[in-house]
């Protein structure tokens, strides 16, 4: 018996014969849930190839362990930590970082600005230099030589590779008492642009100076550090390391993950992502609606077919089944087709890169399995609700004239 409602209910799709409206309405079911399927489809990959973008701009910013101290800016025990560093074979490569803000001054113009003093190991760390788009990374032969991000040098004008153009930079003095001269108020030191990085928005308004800068402007001692950044040989490996490094060194410390250090960030990719969803997943429950219309003219149009069948023995219940069968076939080739449709166009972008954001950068587009069934489970939820709620047609509908 199910395989004869299943029969009908295809015959009901598929015959060339029968009612204009009822072919017109269903086909115009299965055409609206394959645009909807196809734009949610689309749309979740672009925000899969969103993810990688965003993954490759800010690969070079962030170290893959990043440890700071828990109970003040500077690390204590640094030689225990840096023995413990050495002595470990899943990290290949880590280096000092202090970090503070300073005022930046050149020409009659100043800014506020962020100073990250490096040692000579940073780069293979966080290969920065890599993103250098004009001049060249300080040689680390003198310590006031500074690579600069693009948008702070820009707006103080200061030329790159002048050995006769100097920036001041200036750094507070904490501790209190009485101001006798300008040196009881800031450190200040003359700084030599030697090249320009991109921020992209992680590192808006940085100075990368070497380390011994920071540590003259702040009057800390040699070997100091804010923090370590560490570079793994496996980056899989992440969060069994940091375990590791967390038993070894002590508990005043705080490691923490490349995603960590950027949670803000992915909080926000993450729940941009969550509401595209939610949107389009509200659009394909609409566009559902339009199946539910479908169920209900074949239900009219079908009534007297349906009285015949019920007269010769079918049960109500596999009745039932050729209304649910068909809204299932409707939703089964709106997916289907949506996904095939979804996935020429994804190729179709990357391939040609047509549909663009600016001049420079097009909508990046990733096609991942998962997404497939994220779409194929949303779209068959609601469908194969919606089927099943208006295929309960009562009896009383069949027999009364």
């Amino acid at each position: 018996m199910k395989n004869i409602a299943f029969y009908i209910a295809s015959r009901y799709l598929l015959a060339k014969k029968g009612s204009t409206a009822v072919t017109f309405i269903t086909w115009l079911a299965v055409g609206a849930m394959t645009v909807a399927v196809t734009a949610m489809f689309v749309i979740i990959s672009v925000f899969s190839g969103l993810e990688d973008l965003n993954q490759e701009l800010i690969s070079n910013l962030h170290a893959d362990l990043t440890i700071k101290s828990n109970t003040g800016k500077t690390l204590k025990d640094f030689d225990k930590i840096n023995s413990v560093l050495k002595n470990n074979k899943e990290i290949s490569h880590f280096s000092r970082v202090i970090e503070e803000k300073v005022y930046i001054s050149y020409n009659g113009k100043g800014d506020i600005a962020y100073l990250r003093g490096v040692d000579s190991a940073y780069t293979k760390v966080n290969p920065i230099d890599k993103d250098i788009f004009y001049g060249a990374y300080p040689g680390f032969k003198y310590s006031n030589e500074v690579l600069m991000e693009n948008s702070l040098d820009n707006r103080l004008s200061i030329p790159v590779s002048s050995s006769s153009d100097y920036a001041t930079v200036f750094m507070p003095k904490p501790g209190t008492g009485i101001i006798n001269k300008e040196e009881d108020i800031y450190n200040k030191k003359d700084i030599l642009v030697t090249g320009v990085f991109p921020g992209k928005d992680q590192l808006d308004n940085y100075i990368v100076a070497p380390i011994e800068l920071t540590e003259e402007l702040l009057d800390l001692p040699k070997h100091s550090a804010y923090q370590i950044v560490i570079k793994l040989k496996n980056p899989d490996n992440t969060n069994s390391i940091k375990q590791q490094l967390l038993s070894s060194v002590g508990k005043n410390i705080d490691i923490k993950t490349k995603e960590e250090e950027n949670a803000a960030f992915w909080k926000m990719i993450n729940t941009e992502k969550l509401f595209i969803y939610l949107i389009f997943a509200l659009v394909i429950f609409i566009t559902t609606f339009n199946l539910a219309g479908a169920i209900i003219i074949l239900q009219l149009d079908k009534k007297l077919q349906a009285k015949s069948l019920v007269s010769l023995g079918l049960p109500l219940s596999h009745l039932r089944q050729i209304y649910f069968y068909t809204g299932i076939l409707i939703v089964v080739l709106g997916i289907i087709s949506g996904l095939i449709l979804g996935t020429v166009l994804c190729f179709f972008q990357e391939y040609t890169e047509f549909f663009r954001a600016n001049e420079t950068l097009p909508f990046p587009v990733k096609i991942v399995g998962k997404n497939y069934l994220i779409v194929s489970i949303t779209a068959a939820l609601f469908g194969f609700g919606i089927s099943w709620v208006f295929s309960k047609i009562s009896k009383e509908y069949i027999t009364k004239n």
